[in-house]
């Protein structure tokens, strides 16, 4: 049966960073079905995931979080039945824990269909459901749901960036995080001050300092901007990349990269760039693989609750202890380690 999957559907929604967890199981399922047409089914603020791998073919926009909702999803029901470019899906595999899924699963008409176990509706629909691991690394969690269609298993994100010749002795720093996090009362990061703090003691301690930054980061990169200390070593690169592969290629170049819990740390991992990410309220155990290329920074708090951010509330606290993090910390990590 596997040789007969030419057209496959998956469907991820979520941001970029979902995306780029979401690419072990792609990239797993090419390998199994090299000739097969992969179209993944995303949010249209993640569409750039598709400039940094060659493993998805096409791409279905489903607006999932606007006004229109049921619509988007009516749309995909109709492209999924219609087929790729008139040929059938002969699969569809699905993430999300939601117990809707299995039946909009159901409603395509595609017969072979993956999804996790969300209660008794999926088991009846899907004709497989798997058991959904939280408690693990977020491309483990998602590469679950292809583990009986592919023997191959992807371990990390693997992104089509060419080998990159390094800066000597740089730091790329990127603070931000997504702009829909911070509306959302989701608070993952250091103050800006605080991150200005961490480029003066780089910047002290010799290095290249490299600042780079996307669209949503205008307000933080300002502040920073405003108590940085002159100093040739220094480079403002935000606004220069004008893409996530051009954010891609700057980070391959650089020797080490510090970064929030935002989707530029997962590029990073793709890329196995020597990587520092703060972390505060978020998991950093599902977050980033248990590898020596990446480090996650954490306060010493002790909060029972701790890591808080969706286990136990939908925003982080008031106080924001977790994120209480020291500038003189953080740059001798970088520079020691």
């Amino acid at each position: 049966m596997k040789n007969d999957f030419k057209n496959i559907l998956t469907i991820n929604f979520g941001g970029i960073g979902d995306e780029i967890f979401f690419l072990p199981a792609l990239i797993s399922l090419k390998k199994e079905f090299p000739k097969s047409k992969i179209t993944l089914a995303l949010e249209p603020r993640s569409k750039s995931v598709k400039d940094l791998t060659g493993v998805i073919d096409d791409l279905f926009l489903v607006d999932v979080k606007g006004k229109n909702k049921y619509f988007e999803l009516l749309k995909l029901i109709f492209l999924a039945r219609k087929g790729n470019f008139g040929k059938n899906f002969d699969i569809v595999i699905s993430s999300g824990g939601n117990k809707l899924i299995s039946l909009l699963l159901f409603l395509t008409g595609i017969k072979e269909r993956y999804g996790y176990d969300s209660g008794n509706l999926s088991r009846r629909l899907l004709t497989k459901a798997i058991p959904l691991n939280k408690n693990q690394y977020a491309c483990k969690m998602y590469h679950d749901l292809v583990s009986e269609i592919t023997g191959y298993k992807t371990e990390l994100p693997e992104i089509d960036v060419p080998t990159q010749e390094k800066i000597p002795n740089t730091v790329l720093i990127h603070p931000g995080v997504s702009r829909l996090s911070v509306q959302k009362g989701m608070i993952k990061t250091i103050t800006p001050e605080i991150w200005a703090d961490v480029i003066n003691k780089l910047l002290e301690k010799g290095k290249k300092v490299i600042l780079a930054g996307g669209p949503d980061d205008d307000d933080c990169i300002k502040k920073i901007l405003e108590n940085v200390k002159n100093n040739e070593r220094f480079e403002n690169y935000y606004g220069k990349t004008k893409s996530l592969k051009e954010l891609a290629i700057l980070i391959a170049k650089s020797e080490k990269f510090v970064c929030s819990d935002s989707a530029p740390l997962h590029v990073a991992v793709a890329l196995k760039t020597r990587t520092f990410a703060i972390f505060g309220p978020t998991d950093d155990k599902k977050l980033i693989p248990q590898s020596d290329f990446v480090t996650a920074l954490k306060a010493d708090d002790k909060c029972p609750l701790k890591p808080c951010l969706w286990l136990h509330r939908q925003t982080t606290c008031d106080s924001l202890d977790c994120l209480k993090i020291s500038a003189d910390y953080i740059a001798e990590k970088v520079c020691s380690l």
